[in-house]
């Protein structure tokens, strides 16, 4: 096991204890305040894995932040990284030709795309980001990716409601 995945393993499992009292509450959140009976309170949505492997990705039903916190559980399981590529639906053209290296590694809960801007980004610039994490990431890099994704999150929400 590479420390990466045992960073992951740990890491995960001590923000999922951590988190559990907040994963219930939003769940419930999600469940009571659904508009349309029997959605239930997780989306799905199929992944490139490592090495393409597709996988069912759930997050919650909701557009805050916190809808991510439920993919704790792939990182746990080994369908993720804390911190490593976007996650792409399979046929998604970033997951082909040079592009296909960035499933070299897991995606990443958080990862560069995430701290540079996310959705303001282009495409390019975004799967540029990624390649260049797949090519030279080392843990050190993981942590400071993870040290600056919550002040990131926290900026964007901030500018939105300014």
């Amino acid at each position: 096991m590479t420390a990466k995945r045992t960073f992951d393993i740990v890491g995960g499992l001590a923000l999922l204890v951590a988190l559990s009292p907040l994963l219930g509450v939003v769940a419930l959140s999600v469940a009571l305040g659904s508009a349309t009976p029997g959605r239930g309170v997780l989306r799905r949505r199929t992944v490139a894995g490592l090495e393409g492997e597709p996988f069912t990705m759930l997050t919650f039903r909701t557009k805050s932040p916190l809808a991510a916190l439920p993919l704790l559980m792939h990182v746990v399981g080994g369908r993720m990284s804390l911190v490593g590529p976007c996650p792409l639906t399979p046929g998604h053209r970033e997951c082909a030709g040079e592009g296909r290296r960035r499933l070299s590694v897991r995606p990443g809960l958080t990862g560069p795309w995430q701290i540079s801007g996310r959705s303001d980004l282009p495409w390019e610039e975004r799967e540029l980001l990624d390649l260049h994490y797949v090519d030279h990431h080392w843990l050190g890099m993981d942590l400071t990716i993870l040290a600056r994704t919550l002040p990131a999150v926290r900026r964007r929400r901030a500018a939105r409601f300014a």
